[in-house]
């Protein structure tokens, strides 16, 4: 049985997005999905297509804040351009009629192979944005995972989707990072991810060009943008201030951190002095599952396992923080046999159907896509992310017939070549 909500979206009886098991249902599906899709998103045919739109209805500032990487810029255009650098061995004439895109990852099987990373400040882009994003991963089937860094509280977005993950900036302060895991481990979390490329932010020159900073001043550059883009600075900055306040940074520590307008200084300082010592600590004191996030050297992902880290997050954060880093899809194909039993993930860079399965087949366990999902909350919400996540589903459907795979766990590094 299956009710529509209020925003118009269909689910099951408990709220979950329909499962689809065969490739006549989910071609059925696609062809009513297809006749309900809302007009205004009748022209975002890719993921691509969510930062095209995006750029019209954000102000500058915030857009680059999402769209930019650090420096140059290489670090963010490797991660994307490795997938370039393979192709296909599809095998011909496979009954693939019984397609099934579901993963079995940490307990719990999952509607697609790929989830929500986490994405700061996603509030202040999209208005409840990290709700927003929980409430379309939980009626899709996929995992979301809430950053350290959101305006709103862990205890909101477990409340809204209870198989959420929580991600954690973490200082080099054992007594610190106690409190904060004992208040993620109170709330209900069972998936913890500690990100470890951030001991410092990373060089954003795009943000001092376009006006963006944190916390935000109110410069004329500032002031005229939010003129100039009305239904962002009603729809998010002036009906969040209006429903709830000044927006905070809920949870850099274990206390509630300051507002977001305010100069006082947030949970950036000591994290320079994180070490595999404090992961080892954590490792001890957390019961649930623990990920290392941020890590590209097939040396840092062993150390992990060896800390008793139950999987990693291969991730260049997006090209956000080390410039000329290696794209994440490279450092999975070289990881190989030393995977063993632990999970690897891979963010960075991935934009279609064809990205994850790429990924896949090199080894890695599942993927997480992150700005087209933040655009596709900041002009549709909660409908517009489903709708992302739904063009992305039926890609991978779609490949995995041309491949000529049923499962996903059929992928092998033999159905794909580099050069």
């Amino acid at each position: 049985m299956s009710f529509t909500t209020q925003d118009g979206a269909a689910t099951t009886q408990d709220g979950a997005a329909p499962g689809i098991t065969t490739a006549e249902s989910f071609s059925t599906s696609v062809k009513r999905s297809a006749q309900a899709t809302p007009f205004r998103f009748r022209d975002l045919l890719s993921l691509g297509d969510f930062e095209r739109h995006a750029r019209r209805h954000l102000p500058p500032m915030i857009f680059q804040y999402v769209a930019g990487g650090v420096e140059t810029g290489a670090a963010m255009r490797t991660a994307s351009g490795a997938y370039e650098h393979y192709s296909f061995r599809p095998r011909m004439m496979v009954d693939t009629a019984g397609r099934d895109q579901s993963v079995a990852l940490f307990g719990s099987t999952w509607r697609a192979p790929f989830g929500v990373p986490p994405l700061g400040g996603a509030a202040f882009v999209a208005y409840r944005g990290d709700l927003v994003l929980a409430e379309a991963a939980r009626r899709m089937g996929v995992p979301m995972i809430l950053s350290a860094s959101a305006l709103i509280s862990l205890e909101d977005v477990i409340a809204r989707n209870p198989d959420a993950w929580f991600q954690a900036y973490l200082a080099g302060d054992q007594t610190r990072i106690d409190r904060l895991v004992d208040r993620v481990q109170a709330a209900g979390y069972r998936t913890l991810v500690v990100t470890a490329d951030t001991p410092v932010l990373g060089n954003r020159e795009h943000n001092i060009r376009s006006g963006f900073s944190m916390p935000i001043r109110v410069t004329p550059k500032v002031a005229v943008q939010s003129a100039l883009h009305p239904r962002w600075l009603l729809g998010v900055v002036a009906r969040t201030y209006w429903r709830h306040g000044a927006p905070h940074f809920e949870n850099t520590e274990a206390e509630r951190g300051p507002p977001m307008m305010s100069r006082a200084l947030r949970n950036t300082t000591a994290r320079d002095k994180l070490s595999w010592r404090h992961l080892e600590a954590i490792r001890r004191r957390w019961k649930g599952n623990l990920l290392v996030k941020g890590l590209l050297t097939v040396e840092d992902a062993v150390r992990a396992r060896e800390c008793g880290a139950d999987g990693i997050i291969l991730s260049s954060h997006g090209g956000r923080q080390l410039d000329y880093a290696p794209a994440p899809l490279d450092v999975l194909a070289e990881l190989g046999g030393e995977k063993r039993t632990m999970k690897v993930i891979v963010d960075s860079g991935i934009r279609r159907g064809t990205d994850v399965l790429k990924a896949l087949a090199l080894g890695a366990d599942f993927v997480f896509v992150g700005r087209p999902l933040m655009f596709a909350a900041a002009i549709g919400g909660v409908p517009g992310v489903l709708h992302a996540m739904t063009i992305l589903k039926e890609e991978i459907h779609r490949d995995m017939a041309l491949l000529g795979v049923n499962r996903l766990d059929e992928l092998t590094p033999d159905f794909v070549r580099r050069g």
